[in-house]
């Protein structure tokens, strides 16, 4: 028996966003960013700079008897864009395009119609909060957005 679908849920939401098309010159991590990071927009799953945790987690009993276990968890991610110029207002709504190709990639469609249950992994996934931060770095202009895809599943 399974202890946790989040090892699962992970590498199927690295999937889910590998494929999409929107993401082809993006780097998707799984984890944090190591070694040179030249890459100008990059999502990172399971990481979120500056968090002690990865992912966020809670389980209880499904029902009575104990036979099954719900577990609710949040997957931290990181969108981070960065060109070396000064344009707050482009990197902020590059930032925002990224995150609802994210979004987007989480949802039913035509093409996908499992994409919301992370191909199987889990019950349900969708986003479910996000924070901008932008500042000025000696490399330019910095966008990033923390933001945390949640998920239900039984194990």
């Amino acid at each position: 028996m399974a202890t946790s679908a989040i090892p699962g849920a992970i590498d199927a939401l690295l999937t889910v966003l590998r494929a999409a098309p929107d993401l082809a010159d993006v780097q998707v991590l799984d984890g944090p960013p190591v070694g040179d990071q030249s890459a100008q927009d990059y999502v990172a799953v399971g990481y979120q700079e500056g968090a002690e945790e990865s992912v966020q987690m809670a389980q209880d009993f499904n029902a009575a008897g104990a036979r099954t276990r719900d577990e609710d968890f949040d997957i931290l991610c990181w969108i981070d864009t960065w060109t070396g110029d000064s344009d707050v207002s482009a990197r902020r709504t590059r930032a925002f395009e990224l995150l609802a190709v994210v979004e987007d990639a989480i949802r039913a469609s035509g093409v996908s119609p499992t994409a919301p249950t992370l191909n199987g992994a889990v019950l349900w996934a969708h986003l479910t909060n996000a924070s901008l931060r932008q500042a000025n770095t000696t490399d330019g202009v910095r966008a990033v957005i923390a933001f945390s895809v949640s998920c239900r599943a039984r194990i």
